[in-house]
């Protein structure tokens, strides 16, 4: 089900329990307000369904999306550019936050804010014509949607350093290399592979899967041995509240589990 006209911002579809959301703003997919809004739109869909899994894609040939949106903060004052910035971090962190997995489709340029918006999904699937990169040092500016936290990360200090201390842009090989994307298809089949991708997600538990995102972030700011006591709660957590029983005993049975 389409939820929106072809020439929107963003357009939504919902597919069972999948929610994508269409970035479709020419020239280039700027953050500004309609794709922000746009976002917001999309991601109270997913709330609502629920949703297992939320696809961000975009319909515009050679761009994931170029970035903040410049025109607007050339013409503002320091107010007004950090409340730009607060919303468009709200949109960017909400998607984050989010309690489906989120799959980032990238074909063609993911810049600046565009590749904040991709890192702030659980997965990245790029096609092998995308370009990644933090340009922001270019302009007299650093990443603000969360480009110098999730970056590192994802790639490492020395690595992330040297993506945003030179601007440049990574392209899909070196990016699957390093990490900043974790699967790899030919050009132009992007969204598709993430649709795919998608529908394989949903057969897994929900529960299980939150646990694993939650379990895998710990890791980043805990000692080793307070992240395996936090592993072992979690892991019978989902055994006493999550579908861990349903799953088992599908495996027993030979059959498929009814995961809601």
């Amino acid at each position: 089900m389409t939820q929106s006209e072809n020439g929107s911002p963003v357009r939504l579809r919902i597919a069972g329990s999948v929610v994508e959301i269409t970035l479709n703003r020419p020239p280039a997919n700027a953050l500004g307000m309609p794709i922000i809004d746009g976002l917001h739109r999309g991601l109270d869909a997913a709330d609502a369904l629920p949703a297992k899994v939320i696809v961000v894609s975009s319909a515009l040939p050679g761009f994931f999306a170029a970035g903040a949106d410049i025109k607007h903060m050339s013409s503002v004052d320091a107010a007004s550019f950090s409340a730009y910035g607060d919303t468009l971090r709200g949109a960017v962190e909400r998607l984050a936050a989010h309690p489906a997995v989120s799959v980032a489709a990238v074909d063609g340029l993911a810049l600046g804010g565009g590749l904040e918006l991709a890192m702030a999904c659980s997965l990245r699937v790029a096609g092998s014509s995308a370009r990644l990169g933090l340009p922001e040092v270019k302009l007299g500016l650093i990443p603000g949607a969360g480009g110098t936290q999730r970056l590192p990360h994802l790639v490492g200090r020395g690595r992330a350093l040297d993506i945003m201390l030179t601007g440049r842009e990574v392209d899909a090989e070196e990016a699957l290399r390093i990490g900043l994307v974790d699967r790899l298809v030919p050009a132009g089949t992007a969204a598709d592979a993430a649709r795919e991708l998608a529908r394989e997600l949903c057969a897994a538990s929900s529960p299980a899967q939150r646990a694993v995102v939650r379990t895998v972030d710990a890791a980043y700011d805990r000692p080793l041995a307070a992240g395996l006591r936090y592993e072992a709660e979690e892991v019978q957590e989902v055994f006493e509240r999550g579908e861990a029983v349903e799953g088992i005993r599908a495996f027993v049975d030979k059959r498929t589990p009814e995961f809601a």
